[in-house]
């Protein structure tokens, strides 16, 4: 089982945010490519990025910042954040993002989930954010009216390889990753799922990687390796 630091972008800083809500944020840093090093340095084998404002805006908005991560660290990344265009897939790609994340483009334009899937196999990874098990859209701010079951379904008929799934009423709470309903999507979709949201210390890790048996492959960690009360370095190796 993998387990991924997450870096989170807002305005150019390495950041946190409690459910989503852009007005409860901590700033670790201001030079995210130094996170990415400190992870790395710590037996990281895959970094989780996320443009927060990208989300908001729609398209990539921290491209300086992803770069400087780029050139920081020699293991692979992965982006997500406000890629609703082919042209943004691409343009990640080139700079040498090793895998795209889809979010809310999803549920709004199914096709270009198809067309991207197509074009990269498994260098793209959709992203669904759900609360009691519907979608949620847009920054967490929308609801996207479907399951995230179904949504899930519909995304393996294109050839999707792999879902990171967030609890949303769990990220950055350290109250715990919803293992049951992480495990009922895998085995509902069929689809390899990454979990995230509301890790908090090594017995999410554990718990998590008992259910490596119904499709769970990794697990996104981040306000737990960054308040402390998970350590990156126990948890690779309980994943292991």
């Amino acid at each position: 089982m993998l387990i991924l630091p997450a870096i989170d972008l807002r305005g150019g800083n390495c950041v946190r945010l409690i459910k989503g809500d852009f007005k409860q944020e901590t700033i670790y840093s201001e030079h995210p490519e130094e996170i990415a090093l400190r992870w790395e340095g710590e037996d990281a084998e895959f970094l989780h990025v996320v443009d927060l404002d990208g989300a908001l805006a729609g398209e990539p908005q921290n491209m300086d910042a992803i770069k400087r991560i780029l050139q920081a660290v020699t293991i692979p990344i992965e982006v997500g954040g406000g890629i609703r265009s082919m042209e943004s897939i691409d343009r990640l790609l080139s700079i040498g993002v090793s895998r795209v994340i889809l979010g809310s483009v999803a549920v709004h334009k199914e096709e270009l989930v198809q067309e991207a899937c197509s074009t990269y196999g498994n260098r793209i990874v959709v992203g669904i954010d759900a609360k009691k098990g519907i979608v949620a859209t847009d920054g967490w701010e929308k609801s996207g009216g479907i399951s995230a079951v179904e949504l899930a379904k519909k995304l393996g008929a294109f050839g999707l390889e792999t879902i990171i799934y967030t609890d949303i009423s769990r990220d950055g709470t350290l109250s715990g990753v919803n293992v049951t309903e992480t495990a009922h999507l895998a085995r509902a979709s069929g689809i390899k799922v990454i979990a995230s949201g509301g890790v908090k210390s090594i017995s999410d890790i554990e718990e998590l990687k008992k259910r490596e048996c119904d499709g769970i492959i990794g697990v996104i960690v981040g306000k737990s390796i960054y308040e402390g009360t998970l350590s990156l370095i126990e948890a690779i190796s309980a994943s292991r």
